[in-house]
């Protein structure tokens, strides 16, 4: 079967390898990553940055499944591609004690039997002592497969094993599909794709292939990176990342001192606590050439410095992103209609847990049912 999948993002990149994998005959479309942001007119993608966090603990049962099957392939992707993505550091969540944010959490790891290490008090200030956490805080800390992945490389790991799979890659931008009796047609910046199937696996932007008939909100998001310099970097070694979960829903979170392209050393906060939407197009493209909100950047630095009052840092800077959520929180992976399906809605936790986001997609697009603790209700 000849299937092309739009998008060669997290989601979609993954599920190009599962399909050629499974020996079907992939086309993978999507743009590579722009020169200069601020100049580009074409579309955008999310994975344009060094970190994400990676952990199985959710409180959302799905998340967690999601997340523990994508984990536990990430060293078959880095053998299968010869491409380092995944860095496990551990991670840290934590909040005030008995508050509901964090009570969940631990319930959650429970139910999944995830392995994690509880501090509290003074255990938990000898144990991690860059942080500075209130007197009734609990930290719990998942040591192993967690810890943080590079969305960049991640993305260049699976297409170069989608590709050594057999799937072809092509780098435009798909402006439409058209259905007829013999097949569904791609077209794109460079002509026209003739497939079988598609799976529409476009991010925020899959709305504008798929229009109306898939019910996704997009919203704009501000991170932050400051610089740190060499002397930081050392009393921060083998800092794990951290999510900090608020009584009221707050979750600013923290990634270690990680490369950025222009050959410096930055700590990256994110956590935007406002959901400003993006309806169209022409805003997605707006906001990602605006570089992101300084209002959101210093929020986003009061409240790691919170976390962090020792921290010294340098230069900073921000950068703007997209997140994709469906009605329920969960991803949206269907089918569509006889010939087109579509995998998106990663909620804010699509890193993580886009190589089985990828699979369930290629399920979909195979006409295949999603397993039950996939399945919408």
């Amino acid at each position: 079967m000849r299937i092309a999948v739009v998008g060669r993002g997290m989601i979609g990149s993954a599920a190009a390898r599962h399909l050629a994998k499974q020996g079907q005959e992939v086309i993978l479309i999507g743009p590579s990553e722009p020169a200069d942001p601020q100049r580009h007119d074409g579309v955008f993608a999310s994975h344009y940055d060094e970190g994400r966090i990676t952990r199985s603990l959710d409180p959302s049962p799905f998340w967690s499944r999601a997340s523990r099957d994508s984990i536990a392939r990430y060293d078959e992707i880095e053998a299968a591609s010869g491409v380092r993505f995944f860095h496990e550091t551990g991670l840290i969540m934590a909040g005030p004690e008995g508050s509901e944010p964090i009570s969940e959490v631990d319930r959650g790891a429970a139910r999944d039997g995830i392995m994690c290490e509880a501090y509290r008090g003074t255990d938990l200030a000898a144990r991690f002592g860059y942080f500075s956490f209130g007197a009734d805080t609990l930290a719990l800390f998942e040591p192993r497969r967690a810890g943080h992945i590079n969305p960049r490389a991640l993305v260049r790991a699976q297409g170069i094993a989608a590709q050594r799979a057999g799937a072809q890659v092509l780098d435009t931008v798909a402006t439409g599909l058209r259905e007829d009796a013999a097949g569904v047609t791609v077209q794109t910046s460079q002509g026209e794709v003739a497939a079988d199937q598609v799976l529409v696996a476009a991010g925020g932007f899959s709305k504008t292939l798929l229009g109306e008939s898939i019910n996704l909100r997009v919203y704009a998001r501000t991170v932050l990176l400051l610089e740190v310099d060499a002397e930081e970097q050392a009393r921060l070694a083998g800092m794990p990342p951290l999510i900090w979960l608020g009584p009221a829903g707050e979750d600013p979170y923290l990634l270690p001192p990680i490369r950025y392209p222009d050959g410096r050393m930055y700590l990256k906060i994110g956590g935007d606590p406002g959901d400003v939407a993006l309806n169209t197009d022409q805003d997605m493209r707006d906001w990602f050439r605006s570089g992101g909100n300084p209002q959101v950047g210093a929020l986003l630095e009061d409240a790691i410095r919170a976390r962090m009052p020792g921290l010294r840092s340098g230069s900073s800077k921000i950068a703007a992103c997209v997140t994709s959520y469906s009605d329920d929180g969960l991803a949206l992976i269907e089918r569509l209609n006889a010939r087109v399906s579509v995998a998106t809605a990663g909620c804010g936790k699509a890193a993580k847990n886009s190589d089985e986001l990828g699979r369930l997609g290629a399920e979909v697009a195979l006409g295949r049912a999603l397993p039950d603790w996939a399945a919408r209700s």
